[in-house]
């Protein structure tokens, strides 16, 4: 069993293989790449060095899984050379994600659209990923019509350069070669701006969260809007979902049914203030949501706030938690 880390110097990727070892996941070999900077740095796994290599040599040595975290441009050029030499990659970024004959996975909700022939697979944007975890046993109980998005992601959305802009600008670092990753101060304060403007006034994160949800959730027919805000926090992405089904529902079933699904942390005893936050949610692979309440403006309406961090569950986590369903199902 071989599996590749392809960006496995960056903040994802080097999560990725704390995952990989810590979810004690079987290999005979690891590789590691990464772009021509990385080439030949060491990274140190379960104790023993592995030398970063070229992208072009990861897919000579035809690994069984390539896991990537190296943007949606690597991923295009590299994820289909890996393809046609036997490789299943498991992508991160937005490259893949809305190909139809790709699958868009969230283990946990639709791992069987992962077959022997779907040698692209891609790990779905974090936001999502929390989010769509919380819905599905309920749009299977009570059918999801409406989502309205309100989303607070934290810098460690925005890589590196996110959290070094927000460490520079509260004092803990002096200088760094990196660039900013926001157009105005993030430190004390808050930006309705994740992604690119579209022409069409939203984010490119915006318009993942509707896309990708319908894709997930098999549910094209699901209305969504959403907005998208970066807030000075260091890891955690919050949510508040507003929820109207086609349904009926009783809160009390609806806390059982959250409670029932696999990944999925209730948090909700308002009387002594425990309810989601993104400090506790930090390095848990859980996704956490509590504030659980009855819309009463509209029929069959619903409130959630959802917390997880973005960096495990919703990227590398859930990657791993594909490689290992590969590695079980399909290999």
């Amino acid at each position: 069993m071989k599996i590749a880390v392809v960006g496995a110097t960056g903040l994802v990727g080097s999560k990725m293989l704390q995952v990989l070892d810590e979810q004690k996941i079987k290999m005979d070999e690891l590789i590691v790449a990464a772009s021509e900077k990385s080439v030949g740095k060491e990274i140190v796994f379960q104790g023993r060095g592995h030398r970063v290599i070229r992208v072009e040599d990861a897919i000579e040595a035809r690994p069984d899984i390539a896991i990537f975290s190296a943007g949606a441009s690597a991923s295009k050029q590299y994820a289909p050379l890996f393809a046609a030499k036997g490789s299943y990659v498991i992508d991160n970024s937005s490259a893949w994600r809305m190909f139809p004959e790709v699958p868009l996975v969230v283990p946990e909700i639709n791992a069987d659209t992962i077959t022997k022939d779907t040698h692209i697979i891609a790990n779905p944007n974090c936001s999502t990923i929390q989010m769509v975890l919380a819905l599905n046993p309920l749009h299977k109980a009570f059918d999801v019509k409406r989502l309205v998005i309100a989303t607070y992601q934290s810098v460690s959305g925005s890589g590196v350069k996110g959290i070094g802009q927000l460490d520079r600008e509260e004092g803990r670092t002096e200088c760094s070669s990196l660039p900013d990753a926001y157009p105005h101060q993030i430190y004390r304060n808050v930006l309705p701006h994740g992604g690119d403007f579209c022409e069409n006034g939203y984010t490119t994160e915006e318009e993942k969260l509707v896309n990708e949800t319908r894709k997930i959730l098999r549910a094209p027919q699901i209305a969504v809007t959403a907005t998208v805000c970066r807030v000075p926090v260091t890891g955690g992405h919050s949510e508040a979902v507003n929820v109207e089904f086609n349904k009926p529902f009783e809160l009390n079933e609806v806390r059982r049914l959250l409670e029932s699904q696999p990944g999925v942390v209730v948090q909700d005893d308002p009387t002594h203030n425990l309810y989601p936050m993104a400090i506790t949610s930090y390095d848990k692979d859980e996704v956490f949501v509590g504030r659980i309440r009855r819309d009463y403006s509209v029929a069959n309406g619903l409130n959630l706030w959802v917390v997880s961090d973005n960096i495990r569950k919703g990227a590398a986590t859930n990657a791993v938690q594909i490689a290992k369903y590969v590695i079980d199902h399909i290999l």
